[in-house]
This record gives C-alpha cells, sequence and structure tokens, in this order.
C-alpha cells in the first residue's frame, strides 16, 4: 500500500504549474511525477503520463499539484528528514524518459525552508560533508 504524507508536502512555483498546465493540455491527459532513489535519476524529479510509472509500496505520495501526483522513493524521503519540497523548472532538457516542462526546460524539486534539522553529515544545498 502506497503511503501518504499528510499534510501534503510539495508545492510548485508558477513557472512548474504554467508547464503542467502547457503539459496536460496538449496530452489531454494529467501526468505524474516520481522522485528516484536510484543512482541516475534520484536529484531530478522524472514527469510521466499519468499511470505510466507503476508506485507501489516503496513509493511514498508527498501530494499533488494540480491534479497530478508526486511521489518519492521511500528510503530518499527519509534520508532526506521527510521535508517538504518545491517543483520548478530548470533550464535544459529533461533527463531519461522524463516529458519536458517545456521548450528546453526539465522540472526541478527543491526542498522547501523547513524547521527539519539538516543531516549531521551533508550540509544543505551543497552536497559536500561537513568536518
Amino acid at each position: 500500500m502506497i503511503r501518504t504524507a499528510h499534510p501534503e508536502r510539495i508545492t510548485a512555483t508558477p513557472a512548474a504549474r504554467a508547464a503542467i498546465s502547457r503539459l496536460r493540455a496538449a496530452r489531454g491527459e494529467p501526468v505524474m511525477f516520481v522522485q528516484s532513489g536510484g543512482c541516475c535519476a534520484g536529484s531530478t524529479p522524472m514527469c510521466f503520463p499519468a499511470g505510466e510509472f507503476l508506485v507501489g509500496d516503496g513509493d511514498v505520495l508527498l501530494g499533488e499539484i494540480d491534479g497530478c501526483p508526486f511521489y518519492i522513493d521511500a528510503g530518499l524521503d527519509a534520508a532526506w528528514l521527510h521535508d517538504s519540497f518545491i517543483l520548478d523548472v530548470g533550464p535544459g532538457g529533461p533527463e531519461g524518459f522524463s516529458l519536458p516542462a517545456g521548450v528546453d526546460l526539465h522540472f526541478v524539486a527543491t526542498r522547501a525552508a523547513s524547521t527539519c534539522p539538516t543531516p549531521p553529515t551533508v550540509a544543505r544545498g551543497t552536497g559536500e560533508g561537513r568536518p
């Protein structure tokens, strides 16, 4: 059974919401987002047509953005201290099989400012360990 975060822990910038709206209009259906815990795509949310990516017991539903679900790998969620995230867009095409956020744009997720402490071995935003 898929776990659901309460309260929802995903929001989106106006740019991300506009990209989702364009995708839904062009495709005629909702999309879904998956923040993988895999070795190659763990830092970039992947966007798929709704239902195209199979989610399961190892995933957590962080919430929905304009009717589009956003899932995260449970292990990655735990490693990131069950924090809240903001979906945005960034320059450059998408990775892997992800739908683009627009011409030469991809979706990105960042940690929202929160009260969760930073893990002691990782300096927030740098990816570098602390001494």
